[in-house]
């Protein structure tokens, strides 16, 4: 079943968003695979990062802890304060204690490579969340530069609304989601901005000269894994999407466009 949505579907932007970035990853990967052989090969890359997650994103990403979370707070709150006899016995010291560690996100990005060589020919960037805060939009920001720097092709595809541009242009419109080119060696940015009642583009993804560029049809890509997955069916389109709160203008067309 497809989606309503023209375009992005803002009801993905929550707890499923890690599943929607794995698939489209495998899923640009086999769109342009055929497209680029013999010469080049298309490869998922993971990186594993700490998130430092928020208090404000656990309900957003994990709505199963934000309750038991809950649930745990009102069961404290109605917890006899008074012990029985137990209650005066020594405690045994703990072994040793550590301080935990932040959760790991495995993040998938497609690389473009030269088949001879197993180059870095174009690096394809779909956000998450921890790209979009403090401590990773600044180790994003510097592995951008690292691959600028390296004259590597850069696509970044940022589907989420929450969190922070990791360009802050003002000359750039502001929007519900951005997708942006930038090709090795150039002085600039191609920039595609998107409503939520907006078609995912078609966009170029450069090779090395003298090839010319393939199509990746962002559209068809989101359509198939959206089918795939059956979201449809862990979506709850009569409630709210996920935060941040859409504009009054924008929840009217999203009104509309689930009224059919």
């Amino acid at each position: 079943m497809p989606s309503p949505f023209p375009g992005m579907d803002p009801f993905l932007e929550g707890y499923l968003w890690p599943d929607v970035h794995h698939s489209l990853a495998t899923q640009i990967r086999d769109q342009l695979s055929p497209l680029i052989r013999p010469h080049y090969v298309a490869r998922i890359e993971v990186q594993v990062v700490r998130d430092e997650t928020p208090e404000a994103e656990i309900g957003i990403m994990y709505p199963d802890v934000e309750l038991l979370r809950r649930q745990a707070l009102d069961h404290a709150s109605l917890a006899p304060t008074n012990g029985g006899p137990s209650a005066t016995a020594a405690l045994t010291p703990a072994t040793i204690t550590v301080e935990l560690l932040a959760p790991e996100v495995r993040l998938a990005s497609v690389h473009i490579l030269d088949a001879a060589q197993n180059q870095l020919i174009t690096s394809i960037e779909i956000l998450s969340p921890v790209n979009k805060r403090e401590p990773g939009l600044t180790q994003y920001r510097e592995k951008w530069r690292q691959l600028r720097n390296a004259g590597v092709h850069l696509i970044e595809i940022d589907l989420l609304r929450r969190g922070q541009r990791t360009l802050a242009d003002p000359r750039i419109p502001t929007s519900a989601y951005r997708i942006s080119l930038t090709r090795a060696e150039a002085r600039k940015m191609d920039v595609w901005t998107l409503s939520v009642t907006d078609k995912l583009p078609i966009i170029p993804v450069p090779l090395r000269k003298p090839d010319t560029d393939v199509s990746l049809n962002l559209g068809a890509a989101f359509a198939t894994i959206y089918d795939r997955a059956g979201y449809d069916l862990s979506i709850n389109y009569s409630s709210a999407p996920p935060p941040p709160l859409f504009s009054e203008k924008d929840q009217e067309s999203i009104a509309a466009i689930l009224k059919g």
